[in-house]
């Protein structure tokens, strides 16, 4: 059965590189890939996100922007 909610225990920026903590594992994807918004964000902007629900999505209300949990797992890296 698919497990229908993620526990996300950590979210940083390390310059263009966001780490994430996802389920207990760590995951590290450049921004550029995924957000020109959040890639032109000061580190205010940046911090200011909130986890749905279900935690399956991300959401920076100042600037609009929504990233999806599960696509940012698989292209990050351990």
């Amino acid at each position: 059965m698919k497990k229908t909610v993620h526990e996300i225990t950590a979210l940083n920026f390390e310059g263009n590189y966001l780490t994430i903590q996802v389920d207990g594992k760590f995951y590290k994807t450049d921004i550029h890939r995924y957000s020109q918004k959040l890639l032109r964000s000061d580190s205010t902007v940046r911090q200011h996100y909130e986890i749905s629900p279900s935690g399956y999505g991300i959401h920076w209300p100042e600037i609009d922007e929504d990233l999806s949990v599960d696509a940012l797992i698989r292209m990050g890296r351990h």
